[in-house]
């Protein structure tokens, strides 16, 4: 039978929190029943092993997914949804943050206003200033570059239904970004106001490269607006600088003006050569993600797949 709702959770050194999440989890009640697909994302820890206890004390559907190394939380989150079963998906963090009870609210309001997706947004988030702070630029970011309602709040504890879980999984490419995979499927879309819960155990896995690369991907995999923009700042530094030959050959026709020395004149090709540089390296992440995809860079690899409390 297929369940009302999967726990779909990505694990990366998850080995003090997954117990304690996963119980809370198993003692849930949902109408319909439900299921718990964990994501280990190339833990070099202790992660697998609790796992597969995990598995033998199984009170619930849990399969766990094992990746054969690291690939980051998106493509962890994409591949739970290729093994979850449920009517509607629910990812979350593996830290305890995301309170079940939590997730369970957003799968409420998804089937009562009939919502592909809802968003959970956080009165109050239990982060690093850094971390809410990158939150809040990526925020600002995805309202330039996706198609979202202006000001809408993206996070990653999300309820997805199948199918739009289904429509994201189908998704191959090497970077993928959920929230762009998603919003290219329906803009039927929600949020509801969540608590966020303080970590209870461990340290946090994400870094300012993993949000670094996160904004990278934003950007560059679901839209050309930085292309757009790389193109009208050389419009602007060429006018910038036909207007800078125009003023010379009119202080030489007029022999007037002060003597430029090597100073200004370096000055000068620094800023342009800076731009130039810029926009080729803007097209190169373009060209170098467009090589890695043709080539069959893998999205992530499965070394293996376990189930336990399945009929």
């Amino acid at each position: 039978m297929t369940p009302a709702l999967s726990f779909v959770i990505p694990l990366y050194y998850s080995a003090e929190t997954i117990t304690a999440l996963v119980k809370e989890i198993e003692e849930l009640d949902i109408e319909g029943g439900h299921e718990l697909v964990l994501v280990n994302d190339g833990s070099r820890d202790a992660t697998a092993g609790i796992c597969r206890e995990l598995l033998r004390d199984a009170q619930i559907p849990i399969t766990f997914v094992n990746h054969a190394r690291n690939f980051g939380e998106h493509n962890a989150v994409l591949t739970g949804y290729r093994h979850a079963s449920g009517a509607f998906v629910v990812n979350l963090d593996d830290d305890g943050q995301n309170p079940p009870a939590e997730a369970v609210r957003l799968w409420q309001h998804a089937r009562r206003e009939g919502l592909d997706v809802v968003y959970g947004h956080y009165s109050r988030k239990e982060h690093a200033w850094w971390r809410n702070l990158g939150s809040w630029l990526t925020n600002r970011i995805t309202d330039w570059v996706l198609d979202k309602p202006k000001g809408f709040y993206l996070s990653s504890f999300r309820c997805v239904s199948a199918f739009v879980a289904r429509e994201a999984a189908a998704h191959s490419g090497p970077y993928p970004y959920i929230d762009g995979l998603i919003l290219q499927v329906t803009q039927n879309i929600g949020a509801m106001e969540v608590h966020h819960a303080g970590r209870t155990a461990g340290q946090s896995g994400y870094t300012f490269r993993r949000l670094l690369r996160l904004w990278v991907s934003t950007f560059v995999n679901f839209s050309v607006m930085p292309l757009r923009l790389a193109t009208l700042l050389g419009l602007v530094m060429a006018a910038v600088g036909l207007t800078g030959l125009l003023v010379v050959f009119y202080l030489w026709a007029n022999n007037r003006g002060p003597d430029y020395g090597w100073g200004s004149l370096m000055g000068a090709l620094l800023v342009f050569s800076g731009t130039q540089l810029v926009m080729l390296g803007l097209i190169g992440e373009y060209v170098g993600r467009m090589f890695l995809t043709v080539n069959g860079r893998p999205q992530s690899v499965v070394r293996s797949v376990e189930r336990a409390g399945q009929a």
